[in-house]
């Protein structure tokens, strides 16, 4: 048994240590951990409710309080999982004797279908940026690499030239929780690598770099800076809906699916632990099939 932590932030490092030393997970994933602990002791405070002797209906109010705050049914999902993770490490950890988190769902209704772009819409995105110069050319390859290969935005930005291997078309990612895995690439991406590495990042490059993709200044990329970078080529495609790196994401996968591709292929090349996970896109798939059939099927 642990010694008891005396203040909820003891709590919460103990808890962090744990994620971060003997589960192993990435940096960005206990970020999202803590912050979603740190909220719920902040409502605890406020509403004078000791973080050690909180009940079932505490954390109810709690994640009621944040959906009308605004938060999206995701996010909504991550904070229980948030809360269940931190409750069942206290018990495990012998710090409590009882789980109030034990008994949290996720109603299935609240998780919205992942939002994904048409091929046409695809087409449009990957055709903005200029290729006459060398951000432009750096841009095309991103964007082209993103949609060949569903990585998450923090893998692309972490990618080094070495992990390319053009002649044999595939790439090395390191996903959540360090672990490796082997994505394919297409041509349409090995191309537009080809001519970045050649005639772009050279030009870039102010002085040594490992990252694969570089900024104007020579610095590797930031999440947030490839966010700007999106935006702003889908403002110049016209595209209305809201863009995120993940919507190419989740195009890469739906599209796959929706040619023929095995949903464990897919769950492999997306780098998902549970094939729960990647199960969402068969319902995107499925709900795009019902409209489609209903529009066109002249007794739908």
């Amino acid at each position: 048994m642990s010694k008891f932590p005396s203040s909820p932030e003891e709590a919460l490092k103990v808890f962090l240590e744990f994620l971060s030393v003997e589960k192993g997970l990435s940096s960005n994933t206990v970020l999202s951990y803590s912050r979603d602990i740190q909220k719920l002791f902040r409502f605890f405070q406020k509403d004078k409710v000791q973080w050690n002797k909180a009940r079932e209906d505490d954390l109810t109010r709690f994640i009621h309080h944040q959906s009308r705050a605004g938060l999206s049914a995701r996010s909504l999902a991550r904070l229980i999982s948030s809360l269940k993770s931190f409750y069942k490490f206290l018990i495990l950890d012998g710090i409590l004797k009882k789980n109030p988190a034990v008994n949290l769902s996720s109603p299935k209704t609240w998780l919205a279908l992942p939002q994904f772009l048409t091929l046409t819409e695809v087409e449009l995105l990957l055709n903005q940026p200029d290729e006459k110069d060398a951000r432009g050319l750096r841009d095309k390859a991103m964007l082209e690499l993103l949609y060949a290969t569903g990585l998450r935005v923090s893998e692309l930005v972490a990618l080094k030239p070495k992990d390319l291997n053009l002649e044999d078309g595939f790439l090395l990612c390191r996903g959540k929780g360090s672990k490796e895995r082997i994505v394919p690439l297409g041509a349409s991406a090995i191309k537009a690598l080809r001519k970045y590495l050649d005639e772009a990042r050279p030009k870039l490059m102010k002085q040594p770099a490992e990252g694969l993709f570089l900024t104007r200044r020579g610095k590797v990329f930031t999440r947030q800076g490839f966010w700007k970078l999106l935006k702003s080529h889908a403002r110049k495609a016209g595209l209305e809906m809201k863009i995120s790196p993940h919507t190419l994401r989740h195009s890469f996968a739906t599209h796959l699916l929706e040619r023929g591709a095995d949903l464990r292929s897919v769950q492999l090349m997306l780098g998902h632990s549970q094939i729960t996970t990647t199960q969402i896109y068969t319902h995107v798939s499925r709900e795009r099939l019902r409209r489609v059939y209903e529009k066109f099927h002249p007794r739908a």
